[in-house]
């Protein structure tokens, strides 16, 4: 994939990463959510190959659920050390 499709993926996946990961995200900046989503879209699918995920003919769906995970990940940690995870307290 090349840098164009990686930034586009990014973006898509981010966003989708932020809808997954638990907990209030809302206060996450969009260049962070992007970031994310591009970083989910590279470890995942270096992830995905590790345990080995190949080259398929049609859309690889499993490749495309672990960078949506990984990018939730990325964007829980990211909310969290920027000190925008607030926690509700009742």
């Amino acid at each position: 994939m090349d840098v164009i499709g990686v930034i586009i993926a990014g973006i898509i996946i981010g966003v989708l990463g932020k809808l997954v990961a638990p907990g209030d995200k809302d206060n996450t900046p969009i260049w962070l959510t992007i970031l994310c989503g591009i970083g989910g879209v590279l470890i995942g699918w270096y992830v995905y190959a590790a345990f080995g995920g190949g080259a398929t003919s049609g859309v690889d769906w499993v490749r495309w659920i672990v960078a949506i995970i990984v990018a939730a990940v990325l964007v829980v940690i990211a909310s969290t050390l920027t000190g925008r995870n607030k926690v509700k307290v009742h």
